[in-house]
């Protein structure tokens, strides 16, 4: 178990992978390839209903600089430089969007045994400030996430959550959307050996007074081939297998059905991820 809380955003986020992640309704197909010089490239396509949208990113790493240039079908461009401990446990991540001129960003990341730090800032005039901290230790921890807009000097997020952690355990609860919606989630490890786990999240918002359940698990049929499933208590049912044929590529199919209008049909999603 690694030392330390680490960030805002890994607190529930075993829970939000086990629920959320892999999932999808489209199909999508990735190969990334390597130039002798180490230089990854990644070529995305997917296909949302007749829309079909398609990026081409290249990955650079230099010592401890790792260089991203990402270009999409809506012709931006997304650059982002990582320089990796420059001091120990400090990370700085440098970022912008051509042709979105508010987009620059810095954001300095910094981890230790009892508290994660991240604190970013927009390169404009009036910037957007954003400063999120943990503390705690790998099993009890407490954070908040604040961003704010100095332009109109509001606060546009403020966020807030506790998590814990114990043996094959992990609960947590979040409030967000500035006190407007409560989220517990809940993982546990059933089998390391079979890496079988449950989870569930409910989500509570005052506003409309609307509650959102979420339970799902997953399960290894074999050193190669996963198996998850998910339901809410909107009657949406979901499922899906990932083979990995070869190391680090997977082929992943999902679907979801709502039990509540058996008479649609179900929704079927395909992913493809090639690597060399």
């Amino acid at each position: 178990m690694a030392k330390g809380p680490g960030l805002y955003t890994e607190i529930g986020k075993k829970a939000r992978d086990l629920l959320y992640k892999d999932y999808q309704n489209d199909q999508k197909f990735t190969i990334t390839t390597y130039s002798p010089t180490g230089v990854a490239i990644t070529s995305t396509g997917t296909k949302k209903g007749d829309v079909f949208l398609a990026d081409v990113a290249t990955q650079l790493k230099n010592k401890n600089i790792t260089t991203d240039i990402k270009v999409g079908t809506d012709s931006t461009l997304l650059t982002t430089i990582t320089v990796d401990e420059p001091a120990p446990g400090l990370k700085s991540i440098f970022s912008f969007k051509v042709p979105d001129q508010r987009s620059g960003k810095v954001e300095l990341q910094y981890l230790h045994d009892y508290a994660g730090i991240s604190t970013s800032i927009g390169l404009t005039a009036n910037p957007i400030v954003n400063f999120s901290g943990v503390v705690g230790t790998n099993v009890l921890a407490l954070g908040t996430d604040v961003s704010f807009d100095t332009k109109t000097g509001n606060f546009t997020k403020c966020n807030a959550g506790l998590s814990f952690t114990k043996d094959d355990l992990i609960a947590s609860l979040t409030l967000n959307d500035k006190g407007d919606t409560v989220n517990a989630s809940y993982y546990h490890i059933v089998n390391p050996l079979s890496n079988t786990a449950v989870g569930a999240e409910v989500s509570h918002s005052f506003s409309t007074n609307e509650n959102t359940i979420t339970v799902g698990t997953q399960h290894a049929l074999d050193p190669l081939t996963a198996v998850k499933a998910r339901v809410n208590n909107a009657g949406k049912a979901s499922a899906l297998i990932q083979h990995e044929w070869r190391p680090k590529s997977f082929f992943t199919i999902s679907g979801e059905v709502d039990t509540k209008a058996i008479e649609k049909s179900a929704k079927i999603g395909l992913a493809l991820a090639l690597k060399p």
